[in-house]
């Protein structure tokens, strides 16, 4: 049997020119592509201009939304078959992610994860679940779908960001997200954004860029 085509979509260099030396990685939501996450990374550019942008196109096409991809299906949405989805992504996410990394001579912790609904679920997901840490994880609108025993093997530093209007995945999950973290020994930092529905501001972006550059700048003491 033939492997599963690897993941591709738009990749960004670094704003500042030359050979990058952070990959922030930029995951969708359900119903859109790399090209959507990666048209709102104007502040990540700016905060982290020697790093590279990718946003990979989830594995596995909407079927009621064409053109659009999801990361795994919420057509039946019991927990352990949402959980089931999430890792079976996750093995694709990881080959891509290890594939950028090798080609562009950088190691995980060059590594950011940032995430959008569906995708902030795969980056907590996935992200956690890697060997080597990555420096950062933002999760925007999304929500920690848990883990069993030992499947945690990094807790790079967290940052969840929920609008307090979001009617898609509940405000209440940022909290709830936080307190699952941190009892599996995961560093949190919550940003709410009042009168924010299920999308990203300015404000997140801002606070994203800030969380990611702090971790950054500190590995390149």
């Amino acid at each position: 049997m033939s492997a599963a085509p690897a993941l591709s979509g738009p990749i960004l260099p670094p704003a500042a020119g030359g050979a990058p030396r952070r990959l922030v990685a930029l995951l969708h939501g359900v119903r859109a592509r790399g090209a959507d996450m990666i048209a709102r990374a104007g502040a990540l550019r700016a905060a982290l201009p020697d790093a590279a942008i990718f946003a990979p196109d989830a594995p596995f096409p909407c079927d009621d939304a064409p053109g659009t991809r999801e990361w795994f299906s919420l057509a039946d949405r019991a927990p352990a078959v949402l959980l089931a989805g999430a890792q079976a992504a996750a093995g694709r996410l990881d080959a891509a992610l290890d594939e950028r990394l090798r080609a562009l001579g950088l190691g995980d912790g060059a590594l950011a994860l940032v995430g959008f609904s569906q995708g902030a679920a795969m980056a907590l997901h996935a992200g956690l679940r890697r060997k080597r840490p990555a420096t950062g994880i933002v999760a925007f609108s999304g929500a920690f779908m848990g883990a069993r025993g030992g499947e945690i093997a990094s807790r790079p530093p967290v940052l969840l960001v929920h609008g307090e209007d979001d009617a898609v995945v509940p405000f209440a999950a940022m909290a709830r997200s936080a307190a699952a973290l941190r009892a599996l020994g995961v560093p949190v930092e919550t940003l709410a954004r009042r009168g924010l529905g299920h999308d990203v501001d300015a404000a997140g972006l801002d606070a994203a860029a800030r969380f990611l550059a702090a971790p950054f700048g500190a590995g390149l003491a």
